[in-house]
């Protein structure tokens, strides 16, 4: 068995099978509906379903869903050892599909292919294994990724979840072990550390692009997270 990358449709029938190597599923549009293990249920675009060596399971989708999937002969560290299932994939990775989609659908490169299922797996090896979150949690951290440069507040998270901002505070909380502004910061920080390390943009506009229309605030935020100051850390 090799590892392989492909894009692929699922049956509108009931398919009961297993396969001696790993496989994970990652929806790009429409939602597979999957029992395996004991998740019995859907999985959508922004998630990934992880399917173990030897492990029955049965799925549905729709014939206009599309999926990419990967099989695997090892899994990296964090997902063998993990009970997790499914769990939602960040940005990098959710993008990252978007250019396999491509690649795959436009071109055959073996070598390529290769290379993109070795980027695929040290993604992997990234993500935080967090349960499958609320749909309504989803629709609010995708919100907050998507406007990350923007002042987030948790009356205008709330609503993008259609939650009173009592309910969505408490459900952000028990889904993600975060509160939602420590989340939040956990991004914009994330993001800065990047941009400073692989860009040249100065410290002004890198604070603008994750929420700080000022630079002191921005710096202070900085300084707090990591310990040291934005323009000793590009240094």
């Amino acid at each position: 068995m090799k590892n392989l990358l492909s894009i692929r449709s699922y049956s509108t029938k009931p398919t009961r099978h297993s396969h001696h190597f790993n496989q994970l599923v990652l929806p790009l549009r429409g939602v597979i509906n999957i029992f395996v293990g004991d998740f019995n249920g859907k999985v959508a675009p922004s998630e990934c379903v992880v399917v173990k060596a030897n492990e029955e399971h049965l799925f549905t989708a729709d014939t206009e869903a599309r999926f990419v999937v990967v099989d695997m002969k090892n899994l990296p560290l964090n997902i063998s050892s993990s009970h997790c299932i499914v769990f939602a994939i960040n940005s990098s990775l959710k993008s990252y599909l978007t250019f396999i989609e491509n690649q795959l659908e436009n071109k055959v490169n073996a070598e390529l292919e290769q290379a993109m299922f070795e980027m695929f797996s040290l993604l992997l090896a990234e993500q935080p294994l967090l349960p499958k979150v609320d749909d309504r949690i989803g629709t609010a951290i995708s919100f907050i990724e998507q406007n990350i440069a923007e002042q987030l507040h948790i009356k205008r998270l709330a609503e993008s979840a259609f939650l009173s901002e009592t309910q969505f505070k408490k459900l952000f909380k028990q889904q993600t072990n975060m509160t939602v502004m420590k989340y939040v910061t956990k991004l914009r920080m994330e993001k800065a550390q990047a941009l400073l390390t692989h860009t040249d943009y100065p410290l002004s506009i890198i604070g603008e692009k994750v929420g700080y229309k000022e630079p002191s605030a921005f710096s202070r935020k900085f300084s707090q997270y990591f310990g040291l100051p934005p323009n000793k850390f590009k240094k």
